[in-house]
C-alpha cells in the first residue's frame, strides 16, 4: 500500500494546511520568500501534520483550530532542514538543490530562523499553555541533538546509546510531540493522550534507523543525494557502529577519518560497500523492528476507528519502506 492511501481520507483537510503553510511563509523580502517557498515546495511526506490529525481523530476534532499546530510543527521540521544542509554542507535534499546551494549559508540560516519564527507565530493562536509548554522543550531537545551530532562527527568512538539519545532529540522527539499535540488540542483523554505520545516516540526512532540504513542501501537517485552522505559527512548511524565492531573495518575507517578534511566520495566507498553487504543492516533493521512493536502496541488502547487504522498502515509502510 502506498503511504498517501493509508491517509486518504485527510486529502481535503491536509489541502487546507497546505494552503495554510503558503501563507505563513509568505514574505515581503524577496529573497527570502524566494528561499522559504523553495523549500516549502520542495516536496516531504508531511507526517507531522498527518499526524497531528490522526491524532486528533481521536478527540474534538476542529480542523480550523488543528490545523494551527499541524502547520506550525511541519515549519519547524523545515526549519531545522534548512540548518542541517548548512551544518552538514548539503547541495542537495530530496534530488533538488538546497537553499544554501542556491543562495549562500547566510540566506539559508536566516530563512531557517525566519520559519522558526513564522511557526511559533502560527502556534499563538493556540490558547493551551500546556501545548506551549509542551512544543518549547521539543525545540530545545531538537537543538540538543543538533549540538550532539556535531560534537559527535568523525568520532567512531561513541556507543549505542550516544546515538539513541541523538536521533531521539533529532527525530523522535518531533514526531511523538506531534501525536500529542494533536491529542491535547482536540481534548482527548490522558490515556489517549499518553499512548499516541508511545505511538509517535517509538515510530520517530523507527523512523530514523531506517533512513540511516537506506543511508546505504538505496540509489543516489533513490535518495535525491549520494549514498553513504551521512558518514562522509562524519555522522556515525546504526548501521557503522554494528559494522565497526569488525576490529578491521574500525581501523579503516578510524585511519581515514584522523583527516576528515581529505576524505572524498571515492575515498569512501569501499567502505561503504563493505558496510552495505554485512549483517550491519539486519541487525538495525531489527533495532527498528523492536521499536515498530512498540508503536504497534502503544495503539492497542486506543477505540478502533479510521484514523487508529491509518496510524497501523503507516507504521506497517514506514517499517517496510525502500527509500
Amino acid at each position: 500500500m502506498k503511504l498517501a492511501k493509508t491517509y486518504a481520507f485527510l486529502k481535503k483537510d491536509l489541502s487546507v494546511i497546505e494552503d495554510a503553510l503558503e501563507e505563513t511563509v509568505y514574505a515581503n523580502q524577496p529573497v527570502l520568500h524566494e528561499a522559504s517557498v523553495q523549500l516549502l515546495k520542495a516536496g516531504g511526506k508531511r507526517l507531522r501534520p498527518i499526524f497531528v490529525l490522526l491524532a486528533s481523530k481521536f478527540g474534538e476534532y476542529n480542523l480550523s483550530y488543528i490545523k494551527n499546530v499541524a502547520s506550525s510543527l511541519e515549519l519547524i521540521h523545515m526549519a531545522s532542514l534548512v540548518h542541517d544542509d548548512v551544518i552538514d554542507n548539503s547541495n542537495m535534499r530530496r534530488g533538488k538543490p538546497t537553499v544554501k546551494a542556491k543562495w549562500d549559508n547566510q540566506v539559508a540560516m536566516l530563512t531557517g530562523d525566519y520559519i522558526f519564527a513564522k511557526a511559533l507565530q502560527q502556534f499563538t493562536e493556540i490558547q493551551q499553555p500546556r501545548a506551549h509548554q509542551i512544543l518549547s522543550d521539543t525545540m530545545i531537545e531538537l537543538t540538543m541533538g543538533e549540538i550532539e551530532q556535531i560534537k559527535d562527527k568523525f568520532n567512531i568512538e561513541q556507543n549505542f546509546r550516544t546515538y539513541l539519545r541523538r536521533i531521539k532529540r533529532k527525530t523522535a522527539l518531533l514526531i511523538s510531540s506531534s501525536c500529542q499535540l494533536g491529542a491535547i488540542v482536540a481534548n482527548t483523554d490522558k490515556k489517549t493522550e499518553t499512548a499516541l505520545y508511545r505511538y509517535g516516540y517509538y515510530m520517530g526512532m523507527s523512523y530514523q534507523i531506517i533512513d540511516d540504513i537506506l543511508d546505504f542501501t538505496a540509489s543516489e537517485k533513490e535518495l535525491g543525494k549520494p549514498a553513504g552522505s551521512d558518514l562522509l559527512q562524519g555522522n556515525i548511524t546504526l548501521p557503522v557502529l554494528f559494522a565497526i565492531e569488525d576490529p578491521a573495518l574500525h581501523k579503516e575507517l578510524s585511519t581515514l577519518f584522523r583527516n576528515p578534511a581529505h576524505i572524498k566520495g571515492e575515498t569512501l566507498l569501499p567502505i561503504i560497500a563493505k558496510i552495505s553487504s554485512s549483517d550491519a543492516i539486519k541487525r538495525a533493521r531489527k533495532v527498528s523492528d523492536m521499536y515498530l512493536q512498540k508503536a504497534y502496541d502503544s495503539l492497542q488502547v486506543l477505540p478502533n476507528n479510521q484514523a487508529k487504522e491509518a496510524l497501523e498502515n503507516i507504521a506497517n509502510y514506514i517499517g517496510n519502506r525502500q527509500i
